[in-house]
């Protein structure tokens, strides 16, 4: 059997009705690691059901990194709001190695596909905050709003990053 098949006939798993296979099937994915990942996209792109979406999206974050631009490349096209959903969950479990990109991609005219990279920011949390806050002094307007808006989304922690920074201006 070719590692293709092999991915394929994973992917398939997760509609198996044992939570255990299905389990072990997003752990063998995301031992494929690079080569699963534009099969497992693929897969998140044609499901008609959440599940298939969510197991996809574990194995694409336990993926990693090698997932972050086919992801946002897809998310780009892709106006599927469940695909696009299920996509920023999985960008939020990448984490860190997501932030950069995420922040980059959100310079676009599409303003649903800015709010769930948005929601994936959110998700990674406290490593997002440096990132956003250094944002707010972009001089792309959208860069900027789209940092704010998603530091105030993150409650306390990112409102007293956007205080300490207005207050830092002020003193300046």
């Amino acid at each position: 059997m070719t590692t293709n098949e092999i991915i394929t006939t994973l992917i398939s798993t997760f509609r198996d009705p044992s939570i255990d296979i299905r389990h072990d099937a997003v752990m063998n994915l995301a031992a494929c690691g690079t080569r699963a990942v534009a099969p497992l996209v693929k897969a998140m792109q044609e499901a008609t059901d959440s599940d298939m979406r969510w197991y996809a999206a574990t194995a694409l974050a336990r993926i990693g990194e090698p997932a972050v631009t086919p992801l946002l490349a897809a998310m780009n096209k892709d106006r599927n709001r469940d695909f696009r959903k299920y996509a920023a969950a999985a960008l939020g479990g990448i984490g860190a190695p997501a932030i950069e990109p995420i922040i980059e991609a959100m310079a676009v005219d599409d303003r649903e596909l800015r709010g769930f990279l948005s929601l994936a920011l959110c998700r990674i949390g406290t490593p997002a905050i440096g990132p956003l806050t250094r944002c707010l002094e972009s001089n792309d307007e959208m860069i900027k709003s789209c940092a704010a808006l998603t530091l105030w989304q993150m409650g306390e922690e990112g409102l007293n990053a956007v205080i300490q920074k207005v207050q830092q201006e002020k003193t300046e």
